[in-house]
């Protein structure tokens, strides 16, 4: 008989589907393989099972938004979780998730873990920039690892993920097992320490999967720190950035990239500091390598 699910996790060729209650062990049929099609965590799928070890994915149903890196569909809302420091905080590289985030549809929050490690001027910097970023919607939290887990805490997590299925992303080392073991202890995921040599962490999450939290979904991926925008074109970029395209109303010219063209909009809210330079420098950065990319034939 042929059955609805979600994969929940995908792993040595398996994935593992959720259905009715119980979880399936499945395989994906050839035909995906010739059609170059992957079956990624978060797929909504039908499948045919005899039992619950022995299944075939027969169709996966159209995807509302997928990433690339981490490999998993069907998300709501990205939890971007940036370190203080061990990895330092890096404002472009949050821009670049956000943007990611943004161009597929997804919303976003901010969670800036290891605040104990970093000096009191430092991290008053950081939330300086933290509370641009929450003016233009991406609401933010402050997590310190030797403090014990608030109320406080959990309730800005219901409030911006209950019912929603949730990615963290993050570089590797920036703490986001440690997080969701504080959001939900018996997941006991590995943690590593960074390696100061690499100035990274090792990837201590080797697989994408689904679980259970407020009546949602919460995926913990493997770390990454770089992002391709392989689909996005120059002329889009700063329709995913939101404070842009607020500004962009102003712009003299149709179509402005908001570069070299006279009369931007964006650019002189970049000048009046209603926008950050460096926000705005993280911008020329992306749209540099969106340009330089080699083209796919």
């Amino acid at each position: 008989m042929v059955k609805r699910g979600q994969i929940r996790k995908a792993l040595s060729g398996f994935y593992y589907v959720y259905s009715d209650d119980k979880t399936y062990q499945t395989r994906a049929r050839g035909v995906f393989r010739n059609q170059d099609i992957t079956p990624l965590t978060g797929d909504y799928v039908e499948f045919q099972a005899e039992n619950l070890e022995e299944g075939y994915i027969l169709k996966i149903e159209e995807r509302k938004n997928e990433l690339i890196r981490p490999p998993i569909a069907n998300i709501d809302i990205g939890v971007c979780v940036c370190s203080a420091v061990e990895p330092d905080f890096s404002s472009q590289l949050l821009d670049r998730f956000l943007v990611s985030l943004e161009a597929n549809h997804m919303a976003a929050i901010i969670v800036l873990t290891k605040v104990d490690l970093v000096e009191k001027d430092k991290l008053l910097e950081i939330q300086e920039q933290l509370d641009y970023y929450e003016s233009i919607g991406y609401p933010y939290l402050i997590s310190s690892e030797n403090q014990p887990w608030s109320e406080e805490d959990q309730n800005f997590f219901e409030r911006n993920i209950a019912d929603r299925t949730a990615v963290f992303i993050g570089q590797s080392g920036a703490g986001k097992s440690t997080l969701l073991n504080k959001l939900k202890p018996d997941l006991d995921l590995k943690t590593a320490e960074i390696s100061l040599s690499l100035g990274r962490g090792k990837h201590t999450t080797r697989h994408v999967e689904l679980l259970p939290l407020f009546n949602g979904l919460i995926a913990d991926t493997p770390g990454f720190s770089s992002l391709d925008f392989e689909t996005i074109e120059s002329e889009e970029l700063s329709d995913y950035y939101p404070d842009f395209l607020e500004q962009s109303k102003n712009c003299k010219f149709t179509g402005c990239i908001h570069r070299s063209e006279p009369g931007c909009g964006v650019k002189m809210a970049v000048k009046e500091g209603r926008i950050p330079q460096a926000r705005y420098d993280n911008y020329l950065v992306i749209l540099d390598q969106i340009e330089k990319r080699k083209p796919k034939y």
